[in-house]
């Protein structure tokens, strides 16, 4: 597998997969009716920088990373992470989060916050708590899910300087 930056195009091999996540709407906070060129913007143009991981010829997934807050909150970054349902299970999510903690890091960032993890996506919960997350908040009934209805979101936060206790 290969992670690489966002090259122009690379968005048209992005979109089914995304397009699917979106439109199943059991883990992103994004309408499920979001066009392609509302996604485009929401993934590429607002965040800082724009990765995919390839496997061959094959994009089977993506994530970006932006800063979580402006002024003295300005050194958390926060990302989203997609992963094609095809390549699902295959370390691909692990992969990409592991590299965008280190391009955190290069990028400045002393931190990493996940805004809204939903509670239900359990797989998504498991990995960022076996990746040093810690939960620091929950939601109560923040995210409606379309056959659960109104579940819990999650607020998850890990400190990536090296060498620093939070405790």
């Amino acid at each position: 597998m290969q992670i690489r930056p966002y090259c122009e195009g690379d968005f048209d091999r992005i979109w089914p997969f995304f397009s699917k996540i979106v439109r199943d709407g059991e883990t992103y906070a994004f309408p499920r009716s979001m066009s392609q060129a509302q996604a485009k913007d929401r993934w590429l143009h607002q965040p800082r920088q724009t990765f995919i991981a390839k496997i061959d010829a094959a994009i089977v997934g993506t994530y970006y990373i932006k800063t979580n807050q402006a002024g003295p909150g300005d050194h958390v970054c926060n990302c989203g992470y997609m992963v094609d349902p095809v390549a699902a299970n295959t370390g691909i999510a692990t992969a990409m989060c592991l590299h965008s903690q280190e391009i955190a890091l290069e990028l400045g960032y002393k931190a990493m916050q996940f805004n809204c993890v939903v509670s239900t996506n359990e797989r998504a919960v498991n990995l960022w708590l076996k990746l040093g997350f810690d939960t620091v908040g929950r939601l109560p009934k923040a995210f409606n899910h379309p056959t659960l209805g109104y579940v819990d979101a999650l607020v998850m936060y890990k400190w990536l300087e090296p060498n620093c206790d939070l405790r």
